[in-house]
């Protein structure tokens, strides 16, 4: 348990508490009201993406024995809940959490934040944790990877 509190702290806490108010800190924000629109929209993402993170880092726990962590990964692929969907929902719960920040903050620089770690993750995905779990998981994790995007899930019409 100590280590999965560890990964959230080092993590997504960081990601989006401890950076967000150091760069709201080191840039001299003022805070403006947002439109009503805005902080709706902004408080919706904030809790669908706490929720999405939340239940992500709970499936790397139980299913996967391990944590969101690459230092204490998950010893089984996670392919349940939204990992069905998509290969990476606990980045798009946290930038949905980024988002809603910048949303409700009024602040376009946390907006640049959450771009920022977006292709971050992109580059880190493509050329360190993807092949990463290939070598750790073969065939599962390339058939998984064939079968579920990245980022935009696969929408079936019938």
């Amino acid at each position: 348990m100590q280590e999965w509190i560890k990964a959230i702290v080092i993590l997504p806490f960081n990601v989006t508490v401890t950076i967000p108010i150091l760069i709201l800190y080191f840039t001299d924000f003022q805070y403006k009201n947002p439109a009503l629109f805005q902080a709706i929209l902004g408080l919706v993402l904030l809790i669908a993406g706490v929720c999405l993170a939340i239940w992500t880092m709970v499936l790397f726990h139980k299913i996967g024995k391990g944590t969101l962590a690459p230092w204490a990964a998950t010893k089984k692929l996670v392919i349940e809940g939204p990992f069905k969907y998509v290969r990476n929902p606990m980045i798009i719960g946290v930038l949905g959490v980024l988002s809603a920040e910048a949303l409700i903050l009024n602040s376009i620089i946390i907006f640049y934040w959450a771009v920022l770690f977006f292709i971050i993750n992109c580059i880190y995905f493509k050329v360190f944790e993807e092949k990463q779990l290939e070598r750790k998981f073969g065939n599962e994790y390339l058939e998984y990877k064939k079968n579920v995007p990245m980022w935009i899930p696969k929408i079936k019409v019938k």
